[in-house]
């Protein structure tokens, strides 16, 4: 299955260098970014986080019938305000557009549109990836994000944790949730969600079939923690462990959702 967007979109390539060490199946990316780059890029930054909230076509549609004040409403109402959230949900859309870019997987689902509440998380997978490979079987990608100003040791133990929870599969709250977004739509869409509902209740993806992904977003330099995580991890699939080095974290996420929310400056 090709990416959402034809793969075309290159982002990650424009912003940021990306070092891989890979031994095997166990892969270790470092992604920090390219100077003066930032800036180059920041628009779709912005878009990008904004797409992940609600369709970008019925915000432009808010606009044209409310004028941006208004519309700035409505997508702030969706927004998650603490820096605490932010940090959180901004890693995981980083996670899934490095997916669809990089690892060949689409995310069917943008999840945060389907949030109770602007500062709730969500519960079950980060994001979840899928596939059909060239022999027409289903692959999965289970991944776990973490953002914060120092990673830490904790942190990385914790997302491993939920990537081996459930013999190492996607969680069954995860996998209803995408094929229930994915069978409303019907059509092709319909198709592969009838497919992930029969993984939930037939479990016929083998190991070697779902791959692992733990994404973090950090301040901190956390390679030695990451390396000794990727030593570890299950040998039974492919385990992609991603870094993307931001050093003024928190000043990069304020930047990037006060961006978001003033449509008016498009």
């Amino acid at each position: 299955m090709a990416c959402k967007r034809g793969c075309e979109v290159t982002l990650f390539d424009d912003w940021c260098t990306l070092v891989r060490d890979e031994n095997g199946e166990k892969r270790l990316w470092r992604l920090a970014e390219k100077e003066k780059k930032r800036a180059e890029i920041r628009d779709r930054l912005v878009e990008t986080v904004r797409s992940h909230y609600d369709d970008l076509d019925r915000i432009a549609d808010d606009v044209n019938a409310l004028g941006y004040e208004d519309a700035a409403k409505i997508l702030g109402a969706r927004l998650p305000q603490t820096r605490r959230a932010r940090s959180g949900e901004l890693g995981e859309i980083l996670a899934a557009e490095l997916v669809e870019e990089k690892l060949g997987f689409q995310i069917p689902v943008r999840r945060l549109r389907y949030k109770d509440g602007r500062d709730m998380a969500l519960r079950g997978d980060d994001f979840l990836g899928i596939a059909i490979d060239d022999e027409d079987q289903l692959r999965l990608l289970k991944g776990e994000s973490k953002s914060a100003a120092n990673v830490s040791k904790k942190t990385v133990e914790n997302a491993r944790e939920a990537l081996s929870s459930y013999d190492g599969r996607p969680t069954p709250i995860s996998l209803l949730f995408v094929a229930d977004r994915l069978i409303e739509a019907e059509g092709v869409e319909g198709e592969l969600g009838r497919l992930l509902r029969n993984e939930l209740a037939e479990k016929s993806v083998p190991p070697s079939m779902i791959d692992h992904a733990l994404f973090t977003l950090s301040g901190n330099d956390p390679t030695r923690l990451l390396t000794e995580d990727l030593e570890d991890a299950d040998g039974e699939r492919r385990q992609t462990v991603i870094n993307l080095h931001i050093q003024d974290h928190q000043n990069f996420i304020a930047d990037i959702y006060e961006g978001a929310l003033a449509l008016g400056d498009d």
